[in-house]
């Protein structure tokens, strides 16, 4: 669907509009990096923990006999994380994408210094519990204050620029995973520097403001308008305004406050909800956690067991997740999210396929002289070139802008919840399902999920490129009531 087709749109594609490109207002991508640093966070702390079992495992023993306290040990952030996003939703609603920010930094910067600290596995899994705190709701709020501060044009490439943080966090942990595996105490180190960018962020932040859709919507009209003049020219500032004062209308028209029920009794946020949290869940269940939590752990089941040889391949993994990270941002505003998506599973099937045969023929001929390992290294690197630019940046992007203003706190944070949740349930089961049946077969698995996935969003998830919040609203009013309700205010009572 194009702005163009949508009743009641502006449909302003002119020439003011074209002019906005990705690096085209230092102020916004200003406020883009920092708090983008929420993604580092949370992708620093999902890579660190892949290589500092390989060495948790050789100082605990009772880790080292134990796959599923190594998975407690991996799985407890996420813990921390589900209830995170869970609250961090209510959070961000009530109190601001500023201070939720400021409260992720202070809560993951003391689950660091508790984990480098840890003096037996169950104090590490304690602190595991707090990082994931501090990254559930680092995970809600980073792409909502993006969003909410990105003229509609480079929406997607801004918000996507977290998610670059994110695979840029990963990529980082692993030099650093490799730079601390000669230094005693090895695992303490690569744990205890993830509060470095907490601390860096917090310090930041102090000094940026509010999101102005947030400031507009629940506090300070005046101070909303002098951020949204840093970010828009004064003819697109009118329009920009008059989409929030619309906006502020409904919500006072509506009177009561939005409830976690609310979100399933009205059909379309039902359905805005339904493709958001389907597109968070099969980003997990396709896999790419588990190739990130325990790549280092792959790479040894493909006969390579040096410690450090297994990082430098998984820093390789971690390099490509990163570079095709960059390669979303240009796509995303340019191909969209759902073409982007489809392209995106479609390698991630054929890529989880090559890693099922390489790991069933591995176990099946009893000399093949490394080939099939390296081949399994292959179907890995695959993986990452195919999922990062789409399936990596797409669900988030998505998630950050299908929601009406009332709703976007409480969506985000439940579909973000979602997202931790099916991470938690894969990163649980992975090493236990491998034991048991075998990789070949639980990458055979994976792909089969992709295929369900790429049928997933074909029928489901629309288009939103270029797109206003307020067009992407009409949406989801065409699809729950037809194209005769599309002219209408969103939310105006009607249930389904």
């Amino acid at each position: 669907m194009t702005i163009e087709s949508l009743p009641g749109s502006s449909g302003y594609l002119d020439a003011e509009r074209r002019k906005i490109t990705y690096f085209s207002n230092g102020y916004v991508l200003g406020l883009t990096a920092v708090a983008g640093i929420g993604g580092l966070l949370f992708g620093y702390d999902t890579g660190v923990i892949s290589g500092a079992l390989l060495y948790i495992r050789d100082d605990f023993e009772a880790v080292n006999e134990s796959s599923f306290l190594q998975e407690t040990i991996v799985s407890m952030a996420l813990v921390g994380a589900i209830f995170g996003a869970a609250a961090g939703g209510w959070i961000n609603d009530a109190y601001g994408r500023k201070k939720a920010t400021l409260l992720a930094d202070v809560v993951f910067a003391i689950g660091s210094v508790v984990m480098a600290a840890a003096p037996d596995p169950y104090v590490l899994i304690f602190g595991r519990l707090l990082v994931g705190l501090g990254v559930g709701v680092a995970s809600v709020t980073a792409p909502v204050y993006i969003a909410e501060a990105s003229p509609s044009e480079i929406r997607g490439g801004l918000v996507s620029t977290n998610v670059l943080m994110i695979t840029g966090g990963q990529f980082l942990s692993y030099l650093i995973n490799l730079a601390f595996t000669e230094v005693p105490g090895t695992w303490r180190w690569m744990l205890g520097v993830s509060a470095v960018p907490a601390v860096v962020q917090f310090s930041l932040m102090l000094f940026l403001p509010e999101s102005p859709r947030w400031l507009y919507m629940k506090k300070d009209k005046s101070e909303a308008i002098v951020v949204l003049s840093k970010i828009y020219d004064p003819y697109r500032l009118v329009e920009e305004i008059d989409q929030l004062s619309a906006a502020l209308e409904e919500e006072h028209q509506r009177k009561t406050s939005v409830s976690y029920w609310d979100v399933f009794k009205k059909k379309e946020i039902r359905l805005a909800f339904l493709a958001g949290a389907g597109l968070q869940a099969f980003q997990q269940f396709t896999g790419i956690n588990t190739v990130m939590y325990y790549s280092p752990t792959i790479v040894q089941m493909a006969g390579f067991s040096s410690n450090q040889l297994a990082l430098l391949l998984s820093l390789i993994i971690a390099a490509l997740n990163a570079a095709g990270t960059i390669v979303g941002i240009y796509l995303i505003d340019h191909f969209g999210r759902r073409k982007l998506a489809l392209s995106s599973l479609f390698g991630v099937i054929i890529s989880l396929i090559l890693l099922s045969v390489a790991f069933f023929l591995e176990s099946s001929i009893t000399s093949s002289n490394g080939l099939y390992g390296w081949l399994a290294i292959l179907g890995l690197a695959l993986y990452i070139a195919f999922f990062a630019p789409g399936m990596g940046a797409v669900p988030w992007t998505v998630n950050s802008e299908i929601y009406p203003e009332s709703y976007r706190g409480i969506c985000g944070g439940m579909s973000a919840t979602v997202n931790w949740v099916s991470n938690l349930i894969v990163a649980q089961s992975f090493l236990s399902i491998a034991e048991a049946a075998g990789t070949g077969a639980t990458f055979l698995i994976l792909a089969c999920v992709a295929v369900l996935a790429f049928v997933f969003v074909a029928v489901y998830v629309p288009e939103t490129k270029g797109l206003t919040f307020e067009e992407v609203e009409r949406i989801w009013k065409v699809r729950a009531w037809g194209i005769g309700y599309a002219s209408e205010g969103l939310l105006d009572g009607r249930e389904s």
